[in-house]
């Protein structure tokens, strides 16, 4: 008999919820219409573009004049605007260097990589022992050269929070362009591009109870930014391609949620993530939390478990119907130690013995109770045959 299963990797994805699925279905089913085209068909899709455009706005608190481009995900999001300001500021200007941290997700990290081969100066920037980057050590980088600062609001293996009010007002007051990665943030976080005046915020809806294939891109009014995809005129021209309507729907409605549903992330499910470390701490001897001492998102728990290896962990709880990650899921498959951690300043031994706990509004108590106790039984188990615990 299969064991009950108890999901808590949710910063890898998210189960969709049931009012984004029905938004979803009659634009897989009656309203197939391209929403581009004349007829009734079209126009009979098209009413509802703004309907979902009114909750994606609303959630970040954007203005009429700003804009946002719905597209495939977080990872083109952050192509889009670094690909962007190469052409527009770097490539023929005399701005030469873009600024980020070293823990970004690797879609930030990746396509830096490739615009450094082009020829733009990266700047990657430290990170504090508790993980989230110091405005001293941002001031002191930002020069006359400097194009772009990207930093993520919160990381997707620790949850710490950066401080984003403070980074954008920074930026802004020595004009540079400000960029933030927020896809851990939304819905767990208010997350507002008005009072923290942020020029471009990326995310994927598959983070917050959307299906995945589908994020946005928010752009301030007033910055231009050249196409990734070009093609037709949807999106205002800057992301040719017919409209995905299944996805926008999901989208809007995931939105709409969220909008009221951030009050349960910082209360039920950080009274159930605060309980399950808690008993962590108390019932098990040997254990770190990573990134205790800092603002975190509300749902994310980053434990490390001296003395045993994290996928020997994860082995033995996916036995038991329990999923978690060691890390970010778009690295899995790489078994050095996360950089995430390493840049925390914590040795190799400790960051292969991480587990990342991610929790969402579905969570039950039941299922943090039973989820302990396998925990519990797993690590002492496996420090009974470890060789490196003592």
């Amino acid at each position: 008999m299969e064991k009950p299963r108890i999901y808590l990797d949710n910063n890898a994805t998210t189960v969709v919820a049931p009012e984004v699925k029905e938004a979803m279905l009659p634009f897989l089913t009656e309203l197939y219409g391209n929403p581009s085209s004349l007829h009734r068909y079209g126009a009979e899709t098209r009413v509802h573009i703004a309907e979902a455009y009114d909750h994606i706005y609303r959630l970040i608190e954007a203005r009429d004049e700003d804009s946002i481009i719905i597209n495939s995900c977080g990872t083109e999001g952050n192509n889009t605007v670094l690909q962007g300001v190469y052409h527009t500021l770097i490539r023929n200007g005399n701005k030469r260097e873009i600024i980020t941290t070293n823990i970004e997700h690797p879609s930030i990290n990746t396509c830096l990589t490739h615009l450094a081969e082009l020829g733009v100066e990266v700047k990657y920037l430290p990170v504090n022992k508790d993980g989230y980057l110091e405005l001293e050590t941002l001031a002191a980088a930002i020069s006359d050269k400097t194009a772009l600062v990207s930093v993520m609001w919160a990381n997707n293996e620790t949850g710490v929070i950066n401080p984003i009010e403070e980074i954008a007002a920074l930026c802004h007051k020595k004009g540079v362009l400000f960029h933030t990665d927020a896809t851990q943030a939304m819905a767990k976080l208010p997350v507002s591009v008005k009072s923290r005046n942020i020029d471009f915020l990326t995310y994927s809806g598959h983070k917050f109870h959307a299906p995945k294939g589908v994020g946005a891109l928010y752009i301030k009014a007033g910055i231009k930014l050249p196409p990734l995809l070009y093609g037709g005129e949807q999106m205002g021209g800057l992301r040719g391609g017919t409209h995905n309507m299944p996805g926008i729907a999901a989208l809007g409605a995931a939105c709409k949620i969220a909008v009221s549903g951030i009050q349960i992330e910082l209360t039920h499910v950080k009274a159930l993530r605060d309980r399950f470390e808690t008993d962590i701490l108390e019932s098990i001897p040997d254990v770190i939390i990573n990134g205790k001492g800092a603002p975190r998102t509300p749902n994310t728990c980053n434990i490390i478990f001296k003395g045993v290896e994290g996928e020997a962990v994860l082995w033995d709880l996916n036995e038991e119907g329990i999923a978690a990650s060691t890390g970010s899921a778009c690295a899995s498959g790489d078994e050095r130690a996360s950089y995430v951690l390493s840049a925390m300043k914590l040795p190799p031994e400790l960051t292969h013995s991480a587990i990342r706990f991610s929790l969402s509004r579905y969570t039950t108590a039941q299922e943090i109770e039973r989820a302990l106790d396998v925990i519990r039984k797993t690590v002492r188990r496996l420090r009974s045959i470890s060789t490196s615990y003592k």
